[in-house]
C-alpha cells in the first residue's frame, strides 16, 4: 500500500511539473506583451538668435569697475619677497588681533570657487605649528603648518615656504590670498 500511495503522489506531480510547461506565461513567442509606447513628436523650439544686450537703462545706478591703482585689489606678490598677500596695502593696519589659540579648530574654506576644510593644531611643525587640508586643490593642498605673523595668519607648505596669508576680517572669518593670487575666505 505504501509503495501505490508514494507512485500516486509522484505520478501526480510529475503531471503538474508537465501542465505547468504547457503555461503560455513561459512562452515569450506565444505571450502578448504589451506593445511599446509610440515614440512623441518632437516639440518646437523655436528660433536661437545672437544679439548684443542693450546698454543699461540707467548706468549711474552701477558701481565703478575697480581700477588698478584700488586699494581694495588683491595683491598678488611673490611670497619671498616678504611683501604682502593680502587684500589691500591697508589691511594690517585695520585688521583685529588674532591669537594661536583662537584659531585652533576647523575651519570651513572658499577658495577659488571651490570649499574644503582646513584643521589648525597647536602641535608643533618646525617653526610653526601643525595644520592642513581636505579636499582643497592649488597650494591649499600642500598647507602642512601654519603661524601668526602680527595680526596674519601665515600658511607654510611642507618645506616651509609661504602658501598664503590671511588677516581677520570679522568674528570667526579670516580673508587673504595664496601665494598664487587665489583669494581664500576660511569662516566657522
Amino acid at each position: 500500500m505504501r509503495n501505490s500511495k508514494t507512485g500516486l503522489i509522484a505520478v501526480s506531480l510529475m503531471a503538474l511539473a508537465l501542465a505547468g510547461c504547457q503555461s503560455g506565461r513561459l512562452n515569450p513567442i506565444q505571450s502578448s506583451a504589451p506593445a511599446a509606447p509610440q515614440p512623441l513628436t518632437a516639440a518646437p523650439a523655436g528660433q536661437v538668435t545672437q544679439n548684443r544686450l542693450p546698454p543699461p537703462a540707467n548706468p549711474s545706478q552701477f558701481p565703478q569697475a575697480p581700477g588698478a591703482d584700488d586699494q581694495t585689489q588683491m595683491a598678488a606678490v611673490d611670497p619671498t619677497d616678504g611683501a604682502d598677500l593680502t587684500p589691500g596695502a591697508d589691511a594690517s593696519a585695520t585688521a583685529a588681533d588674532i591669537s594661536k589659540n583662537s584659531l585652533v579648530g576647523s575651519w570651513s574654506v572658499a577658495s577659488g570657487g571651490a570649499s574644503c576644510q582646513m584643521f589648525l593644531t597647536l602641535t608643533k611643525y618646525g617653526n610653526a605649528s601643525r595644520g592642513g587640508t581636505r579636499g582643497c586643490s592649488g597650494d591649499l593642498q600642500n598647507m602642512r603648518g601654519w603661524d601668526v605673523a602680527g595680526k596674519q595668519l601665515v600658511l607654510y607648505d611642507d618645506s616651509g615656504n609661504t602658501i598664503g596669508r590671511l588677516y581677520s576680517s570679522g568674528a570667526e572669518r579670516l580673508d587673504g590670498q595664496t601665494s598664487g593670487g587665489t583669494a581664500v575666505s576660511l569662516s566657522r
